[in-house]
């Protein structure tokens, strides 16, 4: 089931870069002993089998999408040398390397000016947005709507930064009513809008925030981590695609390549529109560092040492599948928001099932329809654990009911948390798509099985 092929390409990529080294005088490395690492390597492999098949099409749960075989192999081909891309001394090859592939992920949202690198994730990307945003609005609030990652409250904790949680509307976006409410305060210093929530893939209305940031001046980030890329996608919703054309306008965004960029973990990217807030991160670099054209990316980072080896995992993928419309990679995220419309559509008609409303991305959720939500929440977890055993792999989420609006006709709400435990799939790998119908028939078979149990 593994792609194993690519093993030879990697061998003889490895063969061109010792090439590279062959005026240094011979050197032989400490000796190994290859049985032994064999064996562990081996023992190893027995380990990892204690895993989701993650990589296959009918792992359709969580947003786990296995990274491309050029980001595999080139990540592979970096620990030769394993670069560090905190210092230049480290990773000379492998910074220019990020600098570029991190300059047309900026260009990919409109932005050819920018400060910005990688990170090992979204948390730490999403840190240094509120650091700076913190520099420079000391002491101001830090919003998000309640559906927003729970990073961002824990983040402005780290920080000392005051944090409020704006409510959700009925799609899982954030209510402008309660946001207006909330900078009337006049302590409000950023507004985090997500760019795809992590339970819904629901876009906040990035629009009106611009607007209301005329009027008030805070800061706007964005946090695109896993919504980020589907600026590129041409079979967007009209609501989701006016909200992505005005992504530019940010003063900060936060986007995950391990996500949808199909690169091993972890890689994150933060982006700044002003490149002038080089300045806040100065320590023993004189200031006029950041006007010179030669930009060191450990005196951008609040990381210090960072893996080489992530950039040139990017750099090769984006080498392959350039970040444009209509071109493959585009092409691959719609695949997967078709799968999402198409499951969205088969549940929506089907009486067993009650969904909620329509993947603004390609996160469906739902659960089965019983007399009380209670009951349906029962359901939702039998049905987790039967879909696993046909080798139908989904996740378990815990929403408001009022996600599931007209829906939940003739339902009794008897819990007191008024939320229900639902099914949740992220629909995310192209191939998903060209699966949907056998999706579809082993969740239409563990469902029948649930719903008829004794």
């Amino acid at each position: 089931m593994l792609e194993k092929d690519s093993l030879k390409i990697l061998l003889e990529a490895v063969e061109r870069l010792d090439e590279g080294f062959s005026d240094l005088p011979a050197f032989t490395p400490p000796a190994t002993d290859l049985r032994k690492i064999s064996a562990v390597l081996s023992m190893a492999a027995e380990k990892l089998q204690d895993n989701y098949p993650y990589f296959h099409p009918l792992y359709a749960g969580q947003m786990l999408k296995p990274p491309h075989p050029i980001a595999r192999l080139a990540y592979s081909l970096a620990q030769w040398i394993n670069p560090n891309n905190h210092a230049l001394d480290g990773g000379r090859a492998s910074s220019a390397m990020e600098k570029q592939a991190v300059a047309e992920i900026a260009q990919m949202f409109g932005w050819p000016q920018h400060l910005g690198h990688l990170t090992g994730g979204g948390t730490l990307a999403n840190l240094e947005a509120l650091w700076v945003a913190g520099q420079i609005a000391p002491g101001k609030t830090v919003v998000a709507s309640e559906q927003a990652h729970y990073t961002h409250h824990r983040i402005s904790g780290v920080l000392q930064l005051p944090f409020a949680s704006i409510p959700s509307d009925a799609r899982g976006r954030m209510d402008m009513d309660a946001l207006r409410s909330r900078v009337l305060q006049g302590d409000v210093g950023t507004v985090v809008v997500t760019m795809g929530t992590t339970a819904t893939g629901s876009i906040d209305p990035l629009r009106d925030i611009l607007h209301l940031k005329e009027e008030f001046g805070f800061r706007v980030h964005a946090d695109a981590a896993y919504g980020g890329y589907f600026t590129l996608v041409e079979n967007l919703e009209s609501d989701a695609r006016a909200e992505f054309d005005q992504i530019a306008l940010v003063d900060s965004l936060v986007i995950d390549p391990h996500k949808h960029g199909l690169q091993p973990y972890g890689c994150g990217c933060i982006l700044f529109r002003d490149p002038a807030v080089g300045r806040l991160y100065q320590h023993d670099s004189p200031y006029t560092y950041f006007s010179s054209k030669e930009l060191h990316l450990g005196e951008i980072s609040l990381e210090c040492s960072r893996p080489g080896a992530a950039a040139v995992a990017l750099w090769a993928t984006q080498r392959l599948l350039p970040l444009v419309r209509g071109g493959e990679f585009a092409k691959g995220l719609g695949q997967g928001r078709d799968a999402a419309l198409e499951l969205y559509s088969r549940l929506s008609a089907d009486e067993r099932f009650v969904t909620a409303f329509a993947p603004q991305l390609d996160i469906v959720i739902f659960f089965p329809r019983s007399q009380s939500v209670s009951e349906s929440s029962t359901l939702s977890r039998r049905l987790f654990d039967a879909a696993a055993a046909n080798h139908l792999h989904l996740a378990v989420a815990e929403l408001p009911l009022a996600f599931f609006g007209p829906s939940l006709r003739a339902i009794e709400k008897d819990r007191a948390t008024n939320t229900a435990t639902c099914l949740r799939s992220v629909l995310m790998k192209p191939a998903h798509r060209e699966w949907l119908p056998q999706i579809w028939g082993l969740l239409d078979r563990s469902t029948d099985t649930v719903l008829h149990a004794p």
